[in-house]
Protein backbone atom coordinates (compact mmCIF):
# COMPACT_ATOMS: atom_id res chain seq x y z
CA UNK A 1 0.00 0.00 0.00
CA UNK A 2 1.65 3.29 -1.02
CA UNK A 3 2.61 5.77 1.75
CA UNK A 4 2.03 9.43 1.56
CA UNK A 5 4.41 11.37 2.60
CA UNK A 6 3.16 14.60 2.88
CA UNK A 7 0.18 13.40 4.97
CA UNK A 8 2.87 11.83 7.57
CA UNK A 9 5.14 15.51 7.32
CA UNK A 10 1.52 17.41 7.97
CA UNK A 11 0.78 14.63 11.39
CA UNK A 12 4.30 15.18 12.55
CA UNK A 13 4.15 19.02 12.15
CA UNK A 14 1.33 20.18 13.86
CA UNK A 15 -0.75 17.01 15.52
CA UNK A 16 2.38 15.35 17.46
CA UNK A 17 3.01 18.56 19.34
CA UNK A 18 -0.50 19.22 20.30
CA UNK A 19 -1.17 15.14 21.80
CA UNK A 20 2.48 15.65 23.42
CA UNK A 21 1.37 19.53 25.19
CA UNK A 22 -2.01 17.85 26.36
CA UNK A 23 -0.02 14.86 27.71
CA UNK A 24 2.05 17.55 30.07
CA UNK A 25 -0.56 19.64 31.24
CA UNK A 26 -2.74 16.26 32.39
CA UNK A 27 0.86 15.62 34.36
CA UNK A 28 1.33 19.02 35.10
CA UNK A 29 -2.45 19.15 37.29
CA UNK A 30 -2.48 15.80 38.68
CA UNK A 31 0.97 16.94 40.14
CA UNK A 32 -0.76 20.29 41.64
CA UNK A 33 -3.77 17.91 42.32
CA UNK A 34 -1.77 15.98 44.82
CA UNK A 35 0.21 18.54 46.23
CA UNK A 36 -3.49 20.56 47.03
CA UNK A 37 -4.84 16.86 48.65
CA UNK A 38 -1.39 16.48 50.89
CA UNK A 39 -2.42 16.94 54.70
CA UNK A 40 -0.98 19.76 56.43
CA UNK A 41 1.74 19.29 59.02
CA UNK A 42 0.26 18.00 61.97
CA UNK A 43 0.87 15.78 65.30
CA UNK A 44 0.59 13.07 62.63
CA UNK A 45 1.75 14.04 59.22
CA UNK A 46 4.88 15.95 58.19
CA UNK A 47 5.76 16.72 54.72
CA UNK A 48 8.44 15.73 52.96
CA UNK A 49 8.83 12.24 55.19
CA UNK A 50 9.68 9.26 53.27
CA UNK A 51 8.37 6.46 55.35
CA UNK A 52 4.74 5.85 56.66
CA UNK A 53 4.35 3.63 59.75
CA UNK A 54 1.31 2.36 61.61
CA UNK A 55 -0.07 4.37 64.48
CA UNK A 56 -0.40 3.01 67.81
CA UNK A 57 -4.34 2.39 67.50
CA UNK A 58 -3.74 0.35 64.22
CA UNK A 59 -2.17 -2.57 66.39
CA UNK A 60 -4.59 -4.82 67.95
CA UNK A 61 -1.90 -5.89 70.63
CA UNK A 62 -1.44 -1.77 71.88
CA UNK A 63 -2.03 -1.72 75.39
CA UNK A 64 -1.38 2.62 76.00
CA UNK A 65 0.87 1.54 78.89
CA UNK A 66 4.10 3.17 78.71
CA UNK A 67 6.26 2.50 81.71
CA UNK A 68 9.80 4.46 81.91
CA UNK A 69 12.38 5.73 84.32
CA UNK A 70 14.94 7.92 83.14
CA UNK A 71 18.33 9.23 84.45
CA UNK A 72 21.32 11.50 83.73
CA UNK A 73 19.13 13.95 85.01
CA UNK A 74 20.09 18.02 84.12
CA UNK A 75 18.36 21.09 85.22
CA UNK A 76 18.44 24.16 82.97
CA UNK A 77 19.13 26.95 84.94
CA UNK A 78 18.31 27.08 88.86
CA UNK A 79 15.54 27.71 90.92
CA UNK A 80 16.51 31.02 92.38
CA UNK A 81 17.62 32.51 89.28
CA UNK A 82 16.93 36.06 88.88
CA UNK A 83 14.65 37.23 85.71
CA UNK A 84 16.27 37.52 82.77
CA UNK A 85 16.83 33.64 82.43
CA UNK A 86 16.99 31.35 79.47
CA UNK A 87 15.65 28.44 80.85
CA UNK A 88 15.80 26.59 77.64
CA UNK A 89 19.53 27.18 76.80
CA UNK A 90 19.87 25.64 73.70
CA UNK A 91 23.74 26.46 73.69
CA UNK A 92 23.53 24.14 77.13
CA UNK A 93 25.36 27.36 78.97
CA UNK A 94 23.71 27.08 82.07
CA UNK A 95 23.77 23.16 82.04
CA UNK A 96 23.94 21.53 85.90
CA UNK A 97 23.70 17.76 86.66
CA UNK A 98 21.46 16.61 89.39
CA UNK A 99 20.83 13.52 91.26
CA UNK A 100 18.00 11.93 91.18
CA UNK A 101 15.04 9.59 89.05
CA UNK A 102 12.08 10.14 86.96
CA UNK A 103 9.56 7.20 86.63
CA UNK A 104 6.17 7.51 84.47
CA UNK A 105 3.80 5.27 84.32
CA UNK A 106 0.81 6.23 81.92
CA UNK A 107 -1.74 4.89 79.83
CA UNK A 108 -1.97 6.96 76.67
CA UNK A 109 -5.72 5.49 75.65
CA UNK A 110 -7.23 6.45 79.42
CA UNK A 111 -5.40 9.16 79.62
CA UNK A 112 -4.32 8.57 82.79
CA UNK A 113 -1.27 7.60 85.19
CA UNK A 114 1.47 8.86 87.10
CA UNK A 115 4.94 11.21 86.69
CA UNK A 116 7.16 11.70 89.23
CA UNK A 117 10.26 13.28 89.27
CA UNK A 118 12.56 12.79 92.61
CA UNK A 119 15.48 14.85 92.09
CA UNK A 120 18.61 16.61 94.49
CA UNK A 121 19.05 20.52 93.40
CA UNK A 122 21.47 23.19 95.40
CA UNK A 123 18.41 23.93 97.10
CA UNK A 124 17.70 20.06 98.44
CA UNK A 125 15.09 17.80 97.61
CA UNK A 126 12.88 18.74 94.68
CA UNK A 127 10.27 16.63 93.28
CA UNK A 128 7.75 17.24 90.78
CA UNK A 129 4.26 15.22 90.76
CA UNK A 130 1.56 15.57 87.77
CA UNK A 131 -2.18 15.67 89.44
CA UNK A 132 -4.11 15.80 86.87
CA UNK A 133 -3.82 15.10 82.98
CA UNK A 134 -5.05 18.14 80.47
CA UNK A 135 -5.60 18.59 76.86
CA UNK A 136 -4.51 22.25 75.65
CA UNK A 137 -4.42 21.39 72.48
CA UNK A 138 -6.27 19.33 70.11
CA UNK A 139 -2.79 17.83 69.34
CA UNK A 140 -2.41 16.38 72.72
CA UNK A 141 -4.79 13.59 72.82
CA UNK A 142 -6.09 13.95 75.98
CA UNK A 143 -3.71 14.82 77.64
CA UNK A 144 -1.77 11.80 77.13
CA UNK A 145 -0.13 11.41 73.28
CA UNK A 146 1.70 9.03 71.52
CA UNK A 147 3.68 8.85 68.27
CA UNK A 148 3.20 12.31 67.26
CA UNK A 149 5.85 15.16 65.80
CA UNK A 150 5.83 18.14 68.25
CA UNK A 151 7.65 21.25 68.66
CA UNK A 152 9.78 23.05 65.43
CA UNK A 153 6.99 23.79 62.44
CA UNK A 154 5.47 20.57 62.87
CA UNK A 155 2.18 22.07 63.60
CA UNK A 156 2.14 20.98 67.31
CA UNK A 157 3.31 22.47 70.00
CA UNK A 158 5.75 25.47 70.16
CA UNK A 159 8.90 26.54 68.24
CA UNK A 160 11.04 26.58 71.49
CA UNK A 161 12.46 23.32 70.42
CA UNK A 162 13.01 21.52 66.92
CA UNK A 163 10.78 19.42 65.72
CA UNK A 164 10.62 15.70 67.19
CA UNK A 165 9.26 12.52 66.59
CA UNK A 166 7.38 11.85 70.53
CA UNK A 167 7.39 8.23 71.58
CA UNK A 168 5.15 9.50 74.92
CA UNK A 169 4.55 12.72 75.93
CA UNK A 170 1.42 14.09 78.68
CA UNK A 171 0.56 17.93 79.79
CA UNK A 172 -1.66 19.06 82.66
CA UNK A 173 -1.33 20.09 86.00
CA UNK A 174 1.23 19.20 89.16
CA UNK A 175 2.76 20.76 91.83
CA UNK A 176 6.06 20.72 93.10
CA UNK A 177 7.48 20.37 96.92
CA UNK A 178 10.86 21.82 98.18
CA UNK A 179 12.55 19.72 101.23
CA UNK A 180 8.85 18.36 102.17
CA UNK A 181 7.33 21.57 101.99
CA UNK A 182 4.99 23.40 99.31
CA UNK A 183 6.87 25.17 96.41
CA UNK A 184 4.31 25.33 93.83
CA UNK A 185 0.78 24.10 93.35
CA UNK A 186 -1.50 23.86 90.05
CA UNK A 187 0.97 24.99 88.21
CA UNK A 188 1.30 23.62 84.27
CA UNK A 189 3.35 20.44 83.33
CA UNK A 190 4.44 18.70 80.86
CA UNK A 191 6.78 15.75 79.85
CA UNK A 192 8.17 14.33 76.48
CA UNK A 193 9.92 11.24 75.61
CA UNK A 194 12.00 12.47 72.06
CA UNK A 195 14.18 11.83 69.64
CA UNK A 196 17.78 13.07 70.63
CA UNK A 197 17.78 16.93 70.49
CA UNK A 198 20.81 17.17 72.80
CA UNK A 199 24.17 16.20 71.56
CA UNK A 200 25.61 13.63 73.60
CA UNK A 201 28.68 15.37 74.95
CA UNK A 202 28.09 18.86 74.84
CA UNK A 203 24.08 18.83 75.84
CA UNK A 204 23.91 21.65 72.97
CA UNK A 205 20.65 21.86 70.70
CA UNK A 206 21.83 22.25 66.96
CA UNK A 207 18.15 24.89 66.46
CA UNK A 208 17.93 26.53 64.44
CA UNK A 209 19.91 24.41 62.16
CA UNK A 210 22.24 26.42 59.59
CA UNK A 211 22.01 25.18 56.19
CA UNK A 212 19.28 22.34 56.69
CA UNK A 213 18.96 20.69 53.97
CA UNK A 214 15.61 18.10 54.90
CA UNK A 215 12.40 19.02 56.51
CA UNK A 216 13.43 16.32 59.13
CA UNK A 217 13.76 18.35 62.48
CA UNK A 218 17.14 18.89 63.89
CA UNK A 219 17.43 15.68 66.31
CA UNK A 220 19.38 12.74 66.38
CA UNK A 221 17.04 9.89 65.65
CA UNK A 222 19.75 7.72 67.01
CA UNK A 223 19.30 8.88 70.71
CA UNK A 224 16.70 9.35 73.23
CA UNK A 225 15.92 11.81 76.02
CA UNK A 226 13.07 12.66 78.28
CA UNK A 227 12.06 16.38 78.64
CA UNK A 228 10.07 18.24 81.36
CA UNK A 229 9.26 20.88 82.69
CA UNK A 230 6.97 22.48 85.52
CA UNK A 231 5.81 26.44 84.65
CA UNK A 232 3.67 29.34 86.53
CA UNK A 233 0.50 30.49 85.06
CA UNK A 234 2.34 34.28 85.32
CA UNK A 235 4.01 35.93 82.47
CA UNK A 236 7.11 37.51 82.70
CA UNK A 237 8.80 38.75 79.33
CA UNK A 238 12.36 38.98 80.31
CA UNK A 239 12.23 35.25 80.67
CA UNK A 240 12.58 32.76 78.15
CA UNK A 241 10.36 30.87 78.40
CA UNK A 242 7.90 33.88 79.23
CA UNK A 243 6.82 32.72 81.97
CA UNK A 244 7.69 33.84 85.85
CA UNK A 245 8.40 30.01 86.41
CA UNK A 246 9.97 27.65 84.36
CA UNK A 247 11.91 25.03 85.40
CA UNK A 248 13.25 23.21 83.17
CA UNK A 249 14.71 19.68 83.49
CA UNK A 250 16.39 16.72 80.89
CA UNK A 251 17.27 13.25 81.00
CA UNK A 252 19.63 11.58 79.32
CA UNK A 253 19.44 8.50 79.25
CA UNK A 254 15.96 6.35 79.18
CA UNK A 255 14.87 3.28 80.15
CA UNK A 256 11.41 1.18 78.94
CA UNK A 257 10.04 -1.51 81.80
Amino acid sequence: MPVNFFRVLVFLIFVSPFMISCGEGTGGEAEEAAAQQAPPAGPRSQPGTEMGIYTPEQHELYSGRFTISAGRIYQVGRLDDPPGWDHVDNEAQRVSPVEGVVELDVDEIQNTGTFVARLQVPEGDLVLEMDRFHEFSPCQDGGVAAYIFEHGDSGCGDSNWPKSFLYVAGWGYGHATLNGEELYQDYQMHFMLTQGMRDRDTLKVSYPLLNKRSPAGAVDPAAQQLDFFIRSPDLDEQNNPNRKIFDHFFAMEVTWK
